[in-house]
């Protein structure tokens, strides 16, 4: 069986367009003859090409997964289950995506088989997943906590986005009007300072130094912040000049704190549907370490993992690197104590999640006034710097 792609026109000169599963290129155009349309054009869609390997919107995935998940508990077969999902899907992709996988099940691969030829669309911690759903037997449940992972996942990245949505555009559209006015509005009342041959005072001088400047010159430091976001680019792509940064982000007060409360989250809750879905401790420690992003915390990770395969306990083993919150240590450790690591994994990914949504209200808190105060202040030395010239002009007319 193999995945086709086609464009027809029905019996009223209307296009149609869709794609199916057919055993050959003859069987797929004797399946549209049969259903009224003149085949326009037919190409065979790969599981690797054809738009069924790009990546999938994360909502999408969640979506997709839901369907699925839903399905399999129902009791349909895997086959069914996929056709049906892509028949409910929307989205083109999807459909192409999911006919792919159906694809690969009808010729006898696994469901992980069939994803991992999709690298771009499902990562390792869902391949990972599924795999051990299917060797376990319990694919319908595993995928029921792959859902509810990916809901929580979006949830918090949503979140983290909208919360720093706002300061961000108003940061943005502060600095494109105080350009305006330096630009084109400055310059204007200038020229009426300029004929009264005045002396005019300190902050109007520094605002027309600063106006001159911006339209002489700004163009210039525009194109320098370009080529320093470019530098900034490359040198990322260096571990220790990455791992420097990491350090001195995890430094600060406010944003350092914030940004281990998500890696954590997101390494708990990882370590924690692996494994409760039988997947070894230490291929999930090495499937976690790979969704935590800042390098101390990653690289303090992999040396718990190399502790743990030595015979150490996770929770002495990550209390070691000294880069994860004590909460979660000890959590950890009444899980290893109670035989129950996976609920207590659970439930410090909660906590976690909790921490981050409580410092993202204080973050915002704190950062939306004070850009208030910054952005209020500069328009205000530039109302005084334009105001007080006409006030002691007024005053010299009297």
């Amino acid at each position: 069986m193999a995945l086709y792609r086609y464009l027809a026109l029905d019996a009223a000169g209307r296009e149609q367009k869709g794609s199916f599963d057919a055993d050959n290129a003859r069987a797929a155009r004797a399946l549209l003859r049969e259903r009224g349309l003149t085949l326009v054009s037919l190409d065979e869609v790969s599981a690797r090409g054809g738009g069924a390997g790009r990546r999938l919107p994360s909502a999408e995935l969640l979506l997709l997964t839901q369907q699925l998940s839903t399905l399999l508990a129902a009791g349909l077969p895997l086959e069914r289950a996929l056709q049906a999902v892509a028949e409910q899907s929307e989205r083109g992709e999807t459909r192409l995506l999911v006919g792919a996988l159906r694809a690969d099940i009808v010729e006898g691969k696994s469901l992980a088989q069939a994803m991992g030829a999709q690298p771009q669309v499902f990562f390792p911690l869902y391949l990972s997943l599924v795999r051990a759903g299917e060797q376990s037997g319990h694919l319908a449940e595993v995928m029921a906590r792959l859902a509810e992972y990916l809901e929580r996942r979006h949830a918090l990245t949503q979140k983290v986005t909208l919360a720093l949505a706002y300061p961000a555009v108003v940061t943005v559209v502060a600095v494109l009007v105080v350009a305006g006015l330096m630009s084109y509005v400055v310059p204007q009342v200038v020229g009426v300072f300029a004929q009264t041959k005045q002396t005019l005072p300190l902050i109007t001088r520094l605002l027309i130094a600063a106006s001159d400047f911006t339209r002489h010159w700004g163009w210039l430091v525009a194109l320098a912040l370009v080529a320093a976001g470019f530098a900034w680019r490359q040198a990322m792509r260096g571990t220790a000049f990455r791992r420097a940064v990491h350090v001195r982000l995890l430094a600060l007060p406010v944003i350092g704190r914030l940004m281990r409360a998500v890696n954590t989250a997101r390494m708990a809750s990882t370590l924690a549907i692996l494994a409760g879905s039988g997947v070894p401790l230490l291929s999930a420690l090495e499937t976690a370490g790979g969704l935590v992003t800042l390098l101390p915390m990653r690289e303090a990770l992999e040396a718990a993992a190399a502790k743990v395969r030595e015979g150490v306990p996770l929770s002495r083993s990550l209390a070691t690197g000294r880069q994860f919150p004590p909460v979660l240590i000890q959590l950890i450790a009444s899980g290893e104590q109670s035989g129950k690591l996976p609920a207590m994994l659970e439930r410090a990914a909660l906590q976690q999640q909790a921490e981050v949504e409580r410092r993202l209200a204080a973050f915002t808190a704190l950062l939306e006034p004070l850009l208030i105060l910054v952005m209020g202040g500069v328009v205000l030395a530039i109302v005084m710097a334009i105001m007080l010239p006409i006030i002691d002009m007024n005053q010299m007319v009297r």
